[in-house]
C-alpha cells in the first residue's frame, strides 16, 4: 500500500494533477482520493489499478500475493492480513528485448493475452520487464554472481552508470547481452562477472537497453 501511494503521489506531482482532477478521471470525489492517499481507507486492487491507468501507468498492475504465516498458531494473524500489493511485469526474451522499449510504455503488455508475468514489490521508473539469464557469462567464482536460469528485472528508465548491471546490444547483433558496466582509464567497458569471458569496449554504436535492478531464482 505504501509503495502504491508513493508511486501515485510522485506521478501526480510530475503531471501536476490535483486530487480533484484525479478523482474526476476515476469517477470519485476528491475526498475519496484523499482518504486513499492518506491511508484513512484502503482501496481494493481494482481501484488501485484504475488510478494507475488514469495516471498513464498502464504498464503497471497491482496484484495480490498470499503469504503463509511464519508464526506459531497462538500468534497467527488472519489470512486476510497476509495480502500484499505487488507489481507484475512481463517476461521477455532476448530477441524481443531488442525490438522495443521506446515510445508507449504500455504497448508491449498488450501484445499477447498469453504473456507471462512475474511479481515484485519494485515499482519501475519505466516499462520494466524480466529476462531469464542464459549462459554462464555472469556466473562468478566469488562475490557477485548471477547464474543461468535466474530471472533479472530490467528498468529502461534507470541511468546506466559504471558499477551497474546492464542489458546492451550492438546494431549487428540479433540478441542483447547481460554485462556489468565498468569504467577504466576514461573508457567504458561491458564486463562479464565470469573471468573466463572477455570484456568489450562500450562504443557509441552499442545501445544500453536498461539497467538490471533485481535478480531472483525460481524453484
Amino acid at each position: 500500500m505504501d509503495k502504491w501511494i508513493e508511486l501515485v503521489k510522485a506521478k501526480m506531482s510530475e503531471l501536476k494533477i490535483t486530487q480533484t482532477e484525479l478523482g474526476e478521471r476515476v469517477g470519485m470525489s476528491q475526498g475519496g482520493i484523499g482518504h486513499w492517499l492518506n491511508k484513512r481507507r484502503e482501496p481494493g486492487v481494482t481501484e488501485m489499478n484504475r488510478v494507475l491507468q488514469a495516471l498513464g501507468l498502464d504498464f503497471l498492475e497491482v496484484v495480490l500475493v498470499i503469504r503463509e504465516p511464519q508464526v506459531t498458531p497462538e500468534d497467527e494473524m488472519p489470512l486476510a492480513q497476509k495480502y500484499n500489493p505487488y507489481f507484475r511485469y512481463p517476461v521477455s526474451d532476448w530477441q524481443t528485448t531488442c525490438e522495443v522499449r521506446e515510445g508507449d510504455p504500455a504497448s508491449y503488455t498488450r501484445s499477447s493475452a498469453k504473456q507471462r508475468f512475474e511479481l515484485t514489490d519494485y515499482h519501475a521508473r519505466g516499462a520494466a520487464f524480466w529476462l531469464t539469464v542464459a549462459g554462464d557469462s555472469m556466473t562468478a567464482p566469488t562475490g557477485q554472481s548471477i547464474a543461468e536460469g535466474m530471472l533479472i528485472l530490467v528498468d529502461p528508465a534507470v541511468e546506466a552508470v559504471p558499477g551497474k548491471l546492464v542489458i546492451a546490444q550492438w546494431p549487428d547483433s540479433p540478441e542483447a547481452i547481460f554485462r556489468k558496466l565498468d569504467e577504466q582509464g576514461g573508457q567504458r567497458y561491458l564486463v562479464p562477472l565470469n573471468p573466463t569471458w572477455p570484456k568489450a569496449l562500450l562504443t557509441d554504436e552499442c545501445r544500453i537497453i536498461g539497467v538490471v535492478v533485481q535478480a531472483t531464482a525460481r524453484y
